[in-house]
């Protein structure tokens, strides 16, 4: 089971409360302005800034 399209239109960053967005992989969401990517676990988003992977380059 993905993550429903309702419940990413509710999500935002916990960092800086900006638009975040599925990757193509699926297995993360991405918040370009802080440049980090918060991964999706058992179909479970974890959103805890120290969790989240940078994304570099």
């Amino acid at each position: 089971m993905a993550i429903s399209n309702d419940l990413l239109k509710i999500l935002a960053c916990p960092k800086c409360k900006g638009e975040i967005y599925l990757n193509n992989t699926q297995d993360g969401l991405i918040c370009d302005k802080c440049r980090l990517m918060y991964e999706i676990r058992d179909d479970i988003p974890i959103m805890l800034i120290e969790e989240a992977k940078p994304i570099r380059d």
